[in-house]
């Protein structure tokens, strides 16, 4: 029984609004066929690189009630990232992607779907179990998001959220009860715009919705754990650290609402890193540096894999300018 004849749903958005949840939307758990057929037809085609981890938990992203039994709904949410202190791109310049010169957006998302839960629990008398998910669970979650009425996915493969484009991080709370709300039909952004295709240097993006990692950067910079081979060494151009140039050329994403000033704010000093910074970088340094960020995952070996890839490819000019 609930506390309030209110619907749950107009409570929660107005929670999620005040945490700063740039958009949220509730799904029953509905079957999501073609997500699942992309997803299938990836793997089978071997897009997905060496993410061995994609190839498990197919069952979990086919049936959320292996996550929480008794599930009813499934949450979604969007935080925006998108900082305008975030530098112009100029050529010849090393980049990193504006999500990694932000606190690590796992913790971020985690933390506000966790504030979220503690006020849904105080909607009803009666104990409700719930699972929070950010990016590393089996679960399918632009598919989830388009269900929930928040974005549609572009041609870029990025979910696309009205106010903010796609400058944004999704999360998840698996809940075992019901919430609805009526939702309407988002428009399709992208219409004859083939931007984020053609401006994509290493052609990752085949064919509109369909992607394939061994060609995309931020795939190789950020996923792929081996030393690079020569071709890969030149498609990673002048990026470190993830890539942002099929949204930059979107037109969704300009003129779109930044995100609320005191969610991510931009971590200035790694705004101009050159790749002969991070090959002087310790241990110790590394870690001052990048603890609390994306960056700091993939550790310092990989990181300095990406600089010399860099330094190589601004010092030779020989790669495709992606700026």
């Amino acid at each position: 029984m609930q506390r309030t004849n209110e619907n749950p749903a107009t409570m929660i958005r107005r929670e999620a609004l005040r945490l700063g949840i740039t958009s949220i939307g509730f799904s029953p758990v509905i079957g999501q066929e073609k997500a699942l057929a992309r997803f299938s037809a990836m793997i089978a085609e071997k897009r997905h690189g060496e993410m061995k981890y994609l190839e498990t938990g197919f069952p979990a992203r086919a049936d959320p009630s292996m996550l929480l039994a008794g599930i009813k709904t499934i949450i979604s949410a969007a935080l925006c990232y998108n900082r305008p202190e975030y530098p112009a791109p100029t050529s010849g310049i090393a980049r990193i992607s504006r999500h990694a010169a932000i606190d690590d957006y796992h913790r971020v998302v985690h933390r506000k779907l966790e504030e979220l839960l503690a006020f849904i629990h105080t909607i009803y008398e009666k104990p409700l179990h719930a699972v929070i998910t950010v990016d590393s669970s089996p679960v399918l979650e632009k598919a989830w998001a388009e269900s929930a009425g928040i974005g549609r996915t572009g041609k870029n493969t990025l979910l696309n959220i009205t106010a903010s484009g796609s400058y944004i991080v999704l999360g998840e709370l698996l809940i075992d009860r019901e919430i609805r709300e009526e939702t309407m039909a988002l428009p399709n952004h992208c219409g004859a715009c083939r931007k984020c295709i053609e401006n994509c240097p290493t052609g990752a993006i085949v064919e509109p919705g369909k992607l394939d990692a061994r060609r995309c950067i931020s795939y190789l910079t950020i996923e792929l754990k081996r030393d690079f081979t020569a071709e890969e060494s030149r498609m990673v151009g002048n990026w470190l650290f993830g890539c942002d140039l099929c949204q930059e050329c979107c037109p969704a994403n300009q003129s779109r609402k930044p995100a609320p000033e005191k969610l991510f704010a931009i971590k200035e000093e790694l705004l101009y890193l050159t790749p002969e910074a991070i090959l002087n970088l310790t241990g110790s340094t590394f870690r001052k540096l990048f603890s609390g960020t994306p960056i700091y995952r993939i550790g310092l070996k990989r990181l300095k894999r990406n600089a010399r890839a860099v330094m190589e490819n601004i010092s030779s000019g020989s790669f495709i300018q992606n700026t």
